[in-house]
């Protein structure tokens, strides 16, 4: 199995997103996965008899597309007798272009995880699920917050926190009374107490105990409560192996839970949510210093720093879907400067003449503007960090600074308004 990088997952998570919002008129999108023992020899008998068996299809329009997909995938694999390590998966068909037109695309993935079973599937879309599932965080730890009022669980799923869970209790409160009412009710108490860390231990460990792949727990609360509620063996016995610490918090609602995870930043020092959270410290503690700090934001103020060399680590949101656009006459008397236009916005953003013949502006060239903004940073030398939009951070990154933001090796001036 392969670890993807930040890098190899935002792009791979980018086709995925072309390849899954692609759409045929028909059941005219073929999807291929071959595991990686099958002999490519059997791939291709087998295609041929969904050849033939695609003859008896009553559309001609569909007939001709599934036959033509299948012909297509035919002609690729006949480079290959065994699959690559990992397997194949092939996605070709007649794809809707608009204005019902088609073009027959092709898309070959080696991926990076292996494929599990061999899977034929003809329909209106690609069947993309399987290579979903490799972009799910492989890191997931439970997240516990417990006293005698209330019960939070949650999941951290690489770096996403996911609130699962979360309840109020009955037990009674500090009270006035002396004596022996006093013994009594405290002892009654004790009892509704261990009552309620029994029923949230067995939600707990019913909710840990189904999550695929849980890596550890981190339990957290304000006071003594949660420490005596594992002293008090109230988890599973299979979990408590994985209880990783206990760490006092203020809250033990949702907002605890990200609390937890922050107190936890020693004990995760490794996990993409921590390292974001520390990045994304960084640059806003640059970002308030009064004399401008080392932070620039914005993509035009970065593409600037960039070009001079000055920036010593980019941050790019994954949710950035533009492009850099080289744009001219489609006469080719113009070349207009190159703008960054977002994706599906193309067409929409070019209703515009060339101010010397009047033709039509198009879109000779375009670069999806995380791959463009990289390259000017590694041939500077430049750290670059991909910020999910799962986290907190992340969020803030994309919101407030435009997904575009860097931390600079020395001052070049105030940031300029993004445009």
């Amino acid at each position: 199995m392969t670890e993807l990088t930040s890098r190899q997952r935002y792009d791979f998570k980018r086709d995925l997103e072309i390849i899954k919002n692609l759409k045929g008129q028909g059941t005219e999108l073929v999807s291929v996965y071959i595991p990686p023992e099958r002999p490519v020899s059997d791939v291709t008998n087998y295609l041929r008899g969904e050849a033939s068996q695609a003859s008896n299809i009553k559309s001609t329009g569909t007939r001709k597309n599934v036959t033509g997909a299948i012909e297509s995938m035919l002609s690729r694999l006949k480079y290959y007798r065994m699959p690559p390590p990992n397997g194949l998966v092939l996605f070709v068909g007649a794809v809707v272009t608009g204005n019902n037109q088609q073009d027959m695309q092709a898309y070959v993935f080696e991926p990076p995880e292996p494929v599990r079973s061999f899977v034929y599937r003809c329909d209106s879309r690609f069947y993309t699920e399987p290579l979903e599932e490799v972009l799910q965080e492989k890191e997931v730890y439970g997240l516990l917050l417990i006293d005698r009022r209330e019960c939070q669980v949650g999941i951290l799923r690489g770096k996403h926190i996911q609130p699962v869970f979360y309840d109020t209790s009955q037990v009674p409160g500090k009270h006035g009374r002396g004596g022996q009412s006093q013994r009594r009710f405290e002892r009654l108490t004790e009892i509704a107490a261990d009552e309620w860390f029994k029923k949230s231990g067995e939600r707990a460990s019913e909710i840990f105990r189904n999550t695929p792949g849980l890596i550890g727990i981190l339990v957290g609360g304000p006071g003594p409560s949660k420490k005596y509620f594992i002293d008090g063996k109230f988890l599973h016995y299979e979990l408590e192996p994985k209880i990783i610490d206990l760490f006092d918090t203020g809250y033990t609602d949702e907002y605890g839970l990200r609390e937890l995870v922050e107190r936890a930043e020693g004990a995760l020092a490794n996990l993409a949510i921590v390292k974001e959270k520390q990045l994304m410290r960084g640059f806003l503690r640059e970002v308030q210093k009064l004399e401008g700090g080392l932070a620039t934001y914005g993509e035009d103020h970065v593409r600037n720093a960039l070009q001079m060399g000055a920036v010593k680590t980019l941050m790019l949101s994954e949710g950035l879907r533009k492009f850099r656009c080289k744009i001219s006459c489609s006469n080719g008397d113009f070349d207009a400067p190159d703008r960054t236009i977002k994706a599906g916005d193309i067409e929409n953003k070019l209703d515009e003449k060339c101010p010397k013949c009047q033709a039509r502006l198009v879109v000779k060239e375009k670069k999806d503007l995380v791959d463009e903004l990289s390259e000017l940073a590694e041939a500077t030398g430049a750290d670059v960090e991909l910020v999910s939009q799962d986290s907190e951070d992340g969020e803030t990154l994309q919101k407030a600074f435009g997904g575009v933001a860097g931390i600079l090796r020395y001052q070049i001036g105030a940031p300029t308004k993004t445009t």
